[in-house]
């Protein structure tokens, strides 16, 4: 079997999710190229299906579901003059409808499966991708902002800047019972995922302008509207506070040459509905599969169809998600003429079980069905 070099660029949850995965195929050398000096931590969690749990557990045993906290109880509400309507509960009584990790822990395990396999951690700054010319395969994990994507693709890609700011960070709680939840409030949406027994993370979407205008106070603002939505009697404490700015990017183009483009590079989609690394782990899911196909037959993934495959595969999930979601945004912000007929297909939604099925499939397992 012809031995094939693969260069990884980037150590961040997607980069080091796709070297220890990759590494796995027989045949494969993988080298992981990560930036010199210290990374700010990231005090942030992430949420995924049930069916990606299982794809990361099988490949990646080393991380155990004790760092994955399991929700079977998914719950949604629309907040309108007068009320907040629960207007969709997806529940599970055999499995689990998500899970929700801490980043900076999974990344430190990943790290240690990384070393574990013997997978060579380059530290350098690539500015001329003709640095890496030796390699069979090239993928560039290196986020959304990066000037070297511009070398390599030409075609434009589909943008949109909702000027808007998540919010996150971490709350500690003696809840006995807290369930995930997305509250679709004025403001924007506002997402509390556990991660723990006395711990649970929050995303708040808000206008960019809100978001400026009460940044000195913003802690405050948070915490009172946690206290309001979760209907709190005791205290509760708010820490790990971060921002960034949202918007959508979808690339039309993935691939040049032997150089792909993945994770938050390839598309960036709104965090309302939780499915960005859900699509970045169905991208690794199937590059796996069609690596692991070339590299079977001793061709050369330099020399085969293998990103065109890839593309082709990928690509229209992609793109229908991403723009899913982003619809489901739009529909749910606030709008004064089309909100009450809003209010009447939402309540309508509450007894839909067709609608409860479908939408836990899709979230579970994408478009792959």
């Amino acid at each position: 079997m012809i031995k094939q070099r693969i260069c990884i660029v980037g150590d961040g949850l997607s980069g080091l999710m796709t070297a220890a995965i990759l590494a796995k195929v027989p045949g494969i050398e993988v080298n992981l190229i990560a930036k010199k000096g210290t990374k700010n931590a990231d005090k942030r969690t992430t949420a995924i299906s049930d069916t990606n749990f299982k794809f990361v557990n099988q490949n990646i045993t080393t991380l155990g579901q004790k760092f994955f906290w399991p929700s079977k109880k998914i719950e949604l509400f629309y907040e309108t003059s007068k009320e907040k309507i629960n207007f969709l509960n997806l529940n599970e009584a055999n499995s689990n409808l998500m899970y929700v990790f801490e980043n900076d822990k999974v990344k430190s395990l990943l790290l240690k499966e990384i070393s574990k396999n013997k997978i060579r951690l380059i530290k350098k700054d690539v500015k001329n991708l003709e640095e890496l010319k030796n390699y069979d395969l090239i993928i560039l994990c290196i986020g959304g902002q990066s000037k070297i994507y511009d070398k390599i693709i030409k075609t434009r890609s589909i943008k949109k800047n909702y000027k808007e700011v998540a919010i996150t960070g971490y709350v500690k709680h003696n809840f006995k019972t807290l369930n995930t939840s997305q509250f679709f409030l004025k403001e924007g949406p506002l997402a509390i995922l556990p991660f723990s027994k006395n711990y649970f993370s929050f995303v708040w979407s808000v206008k960019k302008y809100f978001f400026e205008n009460n940044s000195k106070k913003i802690i405050n603002l948070v915490k009172e509207k946690i206290i309001e939505i979760l209907k709190c009697k005791q205290d509760i404490t708010i820490s790990n506070i971060q921002s960034y700015p949202i918007s959508l990017t979808l690339r039309r183009q993935y691939h040049q040459k032997n150089i792909l483009i993945l994770g938050e590079g390839l598309h960036t989609i709104h965090p309302v509905a939780g499915q960005g690394f859900n699509l970045v782990l169905r991208d690794i899911k199937k590059l796996k599969e069609i690596i692991k196909y070339y590299a079977g037959l001793g061709i050369s993934i330099k020399n085969s169809y293998a990103l065109n495959d890839f593309y082709n595969s990928r690509k229209p999930e992609n793109t229908i998600m991403s723009l899913g979601v982003d619809a489901t945004h739009s529909f749910f912000k606030q709008n004064k003429y089309l909100d009450p007929f809003k209010e009447i297909i939402i309540k309508n939604i509450k007894d839909n079980e067709t609608l409860k099925k479908f939408s836990k499939i899709i979230s579970n397992r994408g478009l792959s069905l």
